[in-house]
C-alpha cells in the first residue's frame, strides 16, 4: 500500500453517530500513525469536536450555506484548494456527503455503497447489518484494510468540572416514538423525586422548552428540581453531563455524550434498536426496554399503530426510579 501522509474523514450529521464515530477515528490513528487526519463537522455538532480523540485540521460543513449536493461538491473543491489528501473517509451514506468527497479528488476515496454513491468512491463497501453502527462504522476501515481491527470504547473528553451528585434528566426526542409522554414524563420523575434526595436537572433545547416547562410545572414535588430546558446550549450541555453523578435520557444523542463521557447513563428505549444504536460502552450504561409488544422494535420516528407509544407508556416506574437510584450508588 503506498505511503498515506494526510486522512480526512467526513463524520455523520446527527449527534449520537457523531458520538458513536469516535471509535473510527482512533481506529484510523492507530492503523496510520504518521498521518496526518483531519476532520469534516456538520455545523452545529462540530462543538463536539473540542472533546473527540486528537486530531489535526478541522472543516466546519454549513448545510445552510453550501445546498444540496452541489454546495456539499463546492465544499469539497475548497478543501482541495487548501490540501491534498491521500485517503478520504466518507461515514455518511449520502449522496450529497459522498460528492463532497468526490470534490476533495483524494487519491483514495471509502464509502457505503447507496443510491449512486459508488460512482463517487474509489472504494465502495456495503454496509454490514446486525451489528452496532461503532462497529458499522469501523467495519467500514475493516474492509479497506482487509483486516480485522480491535475496537476500543466510544469516548469523549471530559471539560473536568467540579463533580457532584445530581441527576441530569433528559425527556426529549426529536422523534415522538423516542420521546416520552407528557404523563409519562411526569410519573417517572414523580417517582424518582420519591426514592432519591439528589438534586435533579431538567434539559432541553429551546424547543424543547415548552414541552419540558409543561412536565415541570404538573411534578407534586419540585423540591430540589431544577428545570435548565432552554437555558443551556449543546456544549453547555457536555459541561453539565461531565458535572454530574447520573443521567436519565430517552434514546437520543444525549445519552451517547453522557455515555462517552464515562457518566452513568440509564437509556429509555422505545422505538430503535438497541442491539445497533445504544449508547456502545456497556460498563456504565443501563437500557431498560418494556419487551412486551410485537411491534418492538421498531424504528419508526412515529408510532403508526397506537399513536402514543405504548413501549414507552407502559414502562414501570418502580423498575426506572430503582436503576436510577443505583446508577447514583455507584
Amino acid at each position: 500500500m503506498p505511503e498515506i501522509k494526510n486522512i480526512l474523514i467526513r463524520l455523520p450529521n446527527w449527534l449520537g453517530d457523531m458520538v458513536m464515530a469516535t471509535a473510527f477515528v482512533k481506529a484510523v490513528k492507530h492503523e496510520f500513525p504518521a498521518a496526518t487526519v483531519d476532520l469534516i463537522a456538520k455545523k452545529g455538532v462540530d462543538f463536539l469536536l473540542d472533546h473527540f480523540p486528537a486530531h489535526d485540521r478541522r472543516y466546519i460543513f454549513s448545510k445552510q450555506e453550501y445546498k444540496g449536493w452541489r454546495g456539499a461538491r463546492k465544499f469539497g473543491k475548497q478543501i482541495r484548494k487548501e490540501k491534498q489528501y491521500d485517503l478520504f473517509f466518507c461515514l455518511p451514506d449520502s449522496v450529497s456527503a459522498a460528492a463532497m468527497g468526490n470534490a476533495v479528488k483524494a487519491k483514495k476515496s471509502v464509502g457505503f455503497k447507496k443510491n449512486i454513491n459508488f460512482f463517487l468512491f474509489t472504494n465502495v463497501y456495503k454496509r454490514s447489518k446486525g451489528i452496532h453502527r461503532v462497529e458499522e462504522y469501523t467495519n467500514l476501515l475493516e474492509q479497506y484494510l482487509k483486516k480485522k481491527i480491535s475496537i476500543t470504547e466510544v469516548s469523549l473528553s471530559s471539560p473536568g468540572p467540579q463533580k457532584n451528585e445530581s441527576l441530569v434528566i433528559n425527556i426529549n426526542s426529536e422523534a415522538s416514538s423516542r420521546k416520552l409522554p407528557k404523563e409519562k414524563a411526569i410519573g417517572i420523575i414523580n417517582r424518582i423525586r420519591e426514592k432519591i434526595p439528589n438534586e435533579i436537572i431538567l434539559v432541553g433545547s429551546p424547543g424543547e422548552k415548552e414541552f419540558v416547562d409543561e412536565v415541570f410545572m404538573s411534578l407534586a414535588n419540585k423540591g430540589s428540581i431544577t428545570n435548565l430546558a432552554g437555558k443551556t446550549s449543546l456544549p453547555d450541555l457536555v459541561n453539565l453531563f461531565a458535572s454530574c453523578k447520573a443521567v436519565l435520557s430517552t434514546d437520543s444523542g444525549p445519552a451517547h455524550v453522557s455515555n462517552a463521557l464515562g457518566i452513568n447513563t440509564v437509556i429509555l428505549f422505545g422505538a430503535g434498536n438497541e442491539n445497533n444504536t445504544a449508547p456502545y460502552n456497556k460498563a456504565n450504561r443501563t437500557i431498560i426496554r418494556l419487551g412486551k409488544l410485537p411491534c418492538e422494535p421498531c424504528t419508526d420516528n412515529i408510532c403508526k399503530i397506537y399513536g402514543k407509544p405504548q413501549c414507552l407508556l407502559q414502562l414501570d416506574e418502580n423498575i426506572i426510579a430503582e436503576a436510577v437510584s443505583s446508577q447514583l450508588n455507584k
